[in-house]
C-alpha cells in the first residue's frame, strides 16, 4: 500500500481508502471487510450518520477486531444546516455510534447547491459549530464532500475553511479539474468519490470499452489517471463484502508517472470516442446553459458521448435515471423536456442541433419501460 499526505491536515494516509456506504446487509459483513482492508494497509475510513447503520456497525467492529482507533484516521459526514446548535448535537451522537472521545475527520455532506453552501457558512451555522467542536477537541479536521458544479466548487474551496475535499473526478468527467488544481494550491486533501462505480461502472465495463483500453483493464486504466496525479490523496473504495477489495487493491503501489503505453492508450480512447460520435461529440464546454426548462444538457450529452463512443450504455442508463430522481444529488431534468425553445443553440461554440441531441439521448439513455403494478 502507497501513503500519501492528505494536505494541511498532515495525515499520512492510504491511497485507497474504505467507504463504508455499502457494508449494510449486517455487522458481521461489515467487520469481515474492515478486517481484510486493514490487513491491506488501508488506514482511512470514511463513513456517514446517511449511510443507515453504518456508523455504529463500524465502532462495534473496531472494538471487537481490538483495533486502536488511534492507529486509524477516522471521517465521517453530516449534512449542512443552519442550526450550529442542532449540529453540534449531531457530532455528538456520531461520536456516540462510533463509540470515539473524537473524530479524525468531519465532513459537511453534501454542499451540492448555493442555499448549502449559505447554510453552511451562515452565522451561527453548522461550520461555525465544527469549527468549536475542534477548539473542543471533539473534531480533528474539517471538510466537505459535493456533488455540486464546477463554479460552487471552487467557491467553496475559497472559504479556506476547510482542510480536505471529496470530489467527483475522473477520466470520463474531469470537469472538475480548476477545482482540483486550486484545492492543491491551498493545500486541501483532495479524496475521489466513488471512482469505479460512479465514474464509469468500470467494475462491469462494456465489451467495447474493454477493446478500447486493450491491452489495458478499463478499471486499472482509470485507476492509473488518477493514482498518477500526486495532487489526488486517495480514492474511495465502496465493498460490499472482502472480494470487492481485490480489483481496487490490485492498485495499490501503482502510483507512479502514467507510462508511454498508458498515455498513448489514454489518448486514443479521446481519439475513438471522438471519431465515432462525429459532428455530434459534445466537448463539455458548459456555454449552453443555463436551460430555460433545467436541463443538465452537458451531463445528458456526456453520457450519450460515452454511450456511443464506448458503448457505455449501461452505466449511461443508469446515470440518466437519476434525473428528477434523485434531487439535489443529481439535479437536472430529463432529456425529453426539451421544448425546441432554441435558447441554447447560438452559445454552442459547436453548434450543435442540441434538441435533437437531446431527444436522441433520452431514448438511447432511458431504458425499457417499466410496467407498474397496476397496468395489465
Amino acid at each position: 500500500m502507497h501513503y500519501r499526505r492528505f494536505g494541511r491536515t498532515g495525515w499520512s494516509i492510504s491511497v485507497f481508502s474504505l467507504g463504508l456506504m455499502r457494508c449494510l446487509a449486517n455487522p458481521a459483513q461489515l467487520r469481515e471487510t474492515l478486517a481484510a482492508a486493514l490487513a491491506a494497509g488501508v488506514n482511512h475510513l470514511e463513513t456517514a450518520k446517511a449511510y443507515g447503520e453504518s456508523e455504529r456497525y463500524l465502532g462495534s467492529a473496531l472494538q471487537q477486531l481490538g483495533v486502536d482507533p488511534g492507529d486509524l484516521r477516522i471521517t465521517s459526514k453530516l449534512v449542512p444546516t443552519a442550526d450550529g446548535a442542532a449540529f453540534r448535537r449531531e457530532i455528538e451522537a456520531c461520536l456516540d455510534r462510533l463509540g470515539l472521545v473524537r473524530l479524525d475527520g468531519l465532513a459537511i455532506h453534501g454542499i451540492n447547491t448555493p442555499a448549502h453552501l449559505a447554510q453552511t457558512l451562515a452565522p451561527g451555522g453548522c461550520l461555525e459549530a465544527a469549527e468549536q467542536a475542534r477548539a473542543d477537541g471533539l473534531v480533528g479536521e474539517i471538510g466537505f464532500s459535493t456533488h455540486g458544479d464546477l463554479e460552487l466548487v471552487q467557491r467553496a474551496i475559497a472559504t479556506d475553511r476547510f482542510a480536505f475535499v471529496n470530489l467527483h473526478y475522473y477520466y470520463f468527467n474531469p470537469r472538475l479539474a480548476p477545482a482540483v488544481a486550486v484545492a492543491a494550491e491551498r493545500d486541501m486533501g483532495v479524496f475521489i468519490i466513488s471512482p469505479a462505480d460512479k465514474g464509469g461502472l468500470l467494475y462491469r465495463p462494456s465489451e467495447q470499452l474493454r477493446e478500447d483500453c486493450a491491452p489495458f483493464d478499463p478499471l486499472g486504466l482509470t485507476y492509473r489517471w488518477l493514482l498518477s496525479d500526486p495532487r489526488i490523496t486517495t480514492l474511495s473504495m465502496g465493498p460490499a463484502n472482502p472480494e470487492e477489495l481485490k480489483a481496487p487493491l490490485a492498485w495499490a503501489e501503482a502510483t507512479g508517472p502514467l507510462t508511454p503505453e498508458e498515455s498513448a492508450t489514454l489518448a486514443q480512447l479521446g481519439a475513438v470516442r471522438a471519431e465515432r460520435l462525429g459532428a455530434d461529440a459534445c466537448s463539455q464546454c458548459f456555454a449552453c446553459l443555463p436551460c430555460p426548462e433545467e436541463i443538465r444538457i452537458p451531463e445528458v450529452l456526456r453520457l450519450r458521448n460515452l454511450a456511443m463512443g464506448h458503448g457505455m450504455t449501461e452505466y449511461g442508463q443508469y446515470r440518466y435515471r437519476m434525473f428528477e430522481n434523485a434531487g439535489h444529488w443529481f439535479p437536472g431534468r430529463r432529456g425529453d423536456r426539451c421544448t425546441d425553445c432554441g435558447d441554447c443553440l447560438p452559445r454552442c461554440p459547436e453548434q450543435l442541433a442540441i434538441p435533437s441531441l437531446l431527444r436522441d439521448a433520452h431514448e438511447r439513455l432511458r431504458g425499457p419501460s417499466r410496467r407498474r403494478l397496476w397496468e395489465d
